[in-house]
C-alpha cells in the first residue's frame, strides 16, 4: 500500500515557528470572537423565548414567560451534555492530530481525523436515541409544572433529534484549529450563530413567511445554525486544510487511534457531564425554596447564560493553547510550551477580572434583559455578585488545564472538575440550603473553586516535572 504524502508546505507549521505572543493572538483572537458571537447567540436565545406570551389556552403571560425560561434553564444540562460529547470527541483529535503533526506524522494524523468522524457519529446516535424517547421523562422529574415541562420537551427533543449537525461543526473545527486554521473557525461559528440569531424572532413569533412556533422555533433556529456551520466546516477542510488528507480507508476505526482519541476526550466528556449532574443536582436544591415559585431556578439558567460571555471566551484561548503545546511537546520545544502557558494564564486572569468588575458593578443590569420583576432582579443581583467571585480562580484553572489535555494527562482535568464540582459545590449548596437563606446557596460557588486551584496547581506542577522538564536540555 503506498504511504500518503504530506502536502507541499513552505516549511515548518507557524504553531513551531512563529512567537508565541503573536501566536496566541493569531490563533486564538478568531476562536475568541468565534465564541463571544455564540455568548451572543445564547442570550439573544433566551432574551426571545422570556418575550414568549402564548401558550395554548393559556392567558396568563407572566406564568408563559416564567415558563418559557425556567425550560431553557432546565434545558441546559441536557444541551451541555450533547456539546460535550461533541467538543469531548474534538478535544481529543485535535490533541492527537496537533501531536502526529508535530512529529511529521501524515499517516496518522490522516487516520486521527477520519477515526474522530466515526466517533461523532456513534455519540450522535445517543443523542437521538434520548431526543425520542428521553426528553419528557427528563423534564417530569425536573418540573412540577406542566408547562414547562411541555415546552423543554418540545425544545429539547428537536436539538437531539437533530444533532448531527453540531456534532459535524465541532468535529470540523478542531480539525482546522489542530493545524493552526483557526480563522475558519470564526466564519463557522459565526455564521451557524448569526442565522440563529436573525431566525430566532422569526420562528418564535411567526415573523414573515415563518410559522409561529413558540419555543420549539428556537430549537429550530438553532439545529439550523449548526447545520449551515457543519457544512462550512467540511468545506474548508477540504479546500483550504492541506495538512489533512481524506480517502475512505482514514475512516475504518483503528485501535491505536480510537484509544488515545478517547483518553484525552472522555475526560473532557465526563467534566461537561459532571458540570451538567451538578446543574441538575443545584436546581434540585433550589427547587426547595419553593416560596420564591421557579424564580431561583431561572436566576440560575440567566447566569450561566451571562456567565458565558466570559467563559467561553476563555475556553477559545484554552483551545488554542491546547493545540500550540501539544504540537510544540511533539516537535520536543519545551521552552515554547512553558511561555504559551504564562501569557495564557495572565491573560486569561485578566479577562476574568474585568467579568468580575462588571457582574459586581451592574448585575440589575444584566439582569433585566430577561425579567425586570422586582424579586427576580433582587434575588438575581445577590447571587450574580456572589458567583463572580469565583472567576479569577476560574481563569488559573482553566489555563492551565489546557497542559493536561495537551500532554495527554485529560484524567487530571476530570478529577480537578469532579473535586470542584460534584465533591465540592453540591454537598456545599446543599449545606448552605440548610440556612434557609437562598443567598448562601450561591456560596458554594466561590468554596468549590478555591478547591479547584488547589488541585490544579498540584497536578501541574506534576506534570511539568513528569513531561516538560525532562525536554529541556
Amino acid at each position: 500500500m503506498a504511504k500518503v504524502q504530506s502536502a507541499p508546505r513552505l516549511g515548518e507549521n507557524k504553531m513551531g515557528t512563529m512567537p508565541i505572543g503573536k501566536l496566541l493572538v493569531n490563533m486564538a483572537t478568531p476562536m475568541i470572537i468565534a465564541m463571544l458571537v455564540q455568548a451572543l447567540y445564547n442570550v439573544v436565545d433566551s432574551y426571545f423565548v422570556s418575550r414568549i406570551t402564548f401558550y395554548e389556552d393559556c392567558t396568563d403571560t407572566v406564568k408563559i414567560q416564567e415558563s418559557a425560561i425556567a425550560a431553557m434553564s432546565l434545558a441546559f444540562a441536557v444541551q451541555n451534555i450533547l456539546i460535550g460529547f461533541a467538543a469531548g470527541i474534538g478535544v481529543g483529535v485535535n490533541a492527537l492530530l496537533s501531536k502526529s503533526l508535530g512529529e511529521g506524522n501524515q499517516e496518522r494524523a490522516n487516520r486521527t481525523a477520519g477515526n474522530g468522524a466515526v466517533l461523532a457519529l456513534a455519540a450522535m446516535a445517543i443523542a437521538l436515541v434520548f431526543g425520542l424517547v428521553g426528553s419528557r421523562p427528563y423534564f417530569g422529574m425536573m418540573s412540577d409544572v406542566d408547562m414547562t415541562v411541555e415546552m423543554g420537551t418540545r425544545y429539547i427533543s428537536i436539538c437531539c433529534i437533530f444533532s448531527l449537525g453540531v456534532f459535524i461543526e465541532i468535529l470540523g473545527e478542531r480539525l482546522l484549529q489542530a493545524s493552526g486554521r483557526t480563522v475558519y473557525t470564526l466564519i463557522t461559528q459565526g455564521t451557524g450563530a448569526v442565522l440563529n440569531i436573525i431566525l430566532d424572532p422569526m420562528l418564535i413569533f411567526g415573523i414573515g413567511p415563518f410559522p409561529k412556533m413558540g419555543i420549539a422555533g428556537a430549537a429550530v433556529a438553532t439545529v439550523t445554525g449548526q447545520w449551515v456551520a457543519a457544512l462550512l466546516a467540511i468545506l474548508f477542510n477540504l479546500k483550504f486544510n492541506p495538512d489533512i488528507q481524506f480517502a475512505p480507508r482514514f475512516f475504518k476505526p483503528k485501535k491505536d487511534i480510537i484509544l488515545p482519541i478517547l483518553t484525552v476526550g472522555v475526560p473532557s466528556i465526563i467534566m461537561t457531564s459532571i458540570g451538567s449532574v451538578m446543574n441538575i443536582g443545584l436546581n434540585w436544591i433550589l427547587k426547595g425554596f419553593s416560596q420564591y415559585g421557579e424564580v431561583p431556578i431561572n436566576i440560575f439558567g440567566i447566569y450561566f447564560k451571562l456567565q458565558s460571555f466570559f467563559f467561553m471566551p476563555l475556553f477559545g484561548l484554552n483551545n488554542a493553547t491546547i493545540s500550540i503545546v501539544a504540537y510544540n511537546y511533539g516537535a520536543q520545544k519545551p521552552e515554547r510550551i512553558t511561555k504559551a502557558l504564562k501569557i495564557v494564564t495572565v491573560s486569561a486572569l485578566s479577562f476574568m477580572l474585568l467579568g468580575l468588575g462588571i457582574f459586581q458593578a451592574v448585575p440589575q443590569v444584566l439582569l433585566g434583559i430577561f425579567d425586570k420583576s422586582e424579586l427576580f432582579l433582587t434575588l438575581g443581583s445577590s447571587a450574580l455578585r456572589t458567583i463572580s467571585f469565583c472567576f479569577p480562580l476560574a481563569a488559573v484553572c482553566i489555563a492551565l488545564s489546557a497542559s493536561f489535555q495537551a500532554l495527554g494527562n485529560g484524567i487530571y482535568s476530570s478529577i480537578v472538575s469532579l473535586c470542584r464540582q460534584l465533591v465540592v459545590l453540591l454537598p456545599a449548596a446543599y449545606l448552605l440550603s440548610l440556612t434557609g437563606e437562598l443567598s448562601a446557596v450561591w456560596w458554594a460557588f466561590p468554596i468549590a473553586e478555591l478547591m479547584s486551584l488547589a488541585t490544579t496547581l498540584f497536578f501541574f506542577l506534576r506534570i511539568y516535572k513528569q513531561k516538560i522538564k525532562p525536554l529541556q536540555k
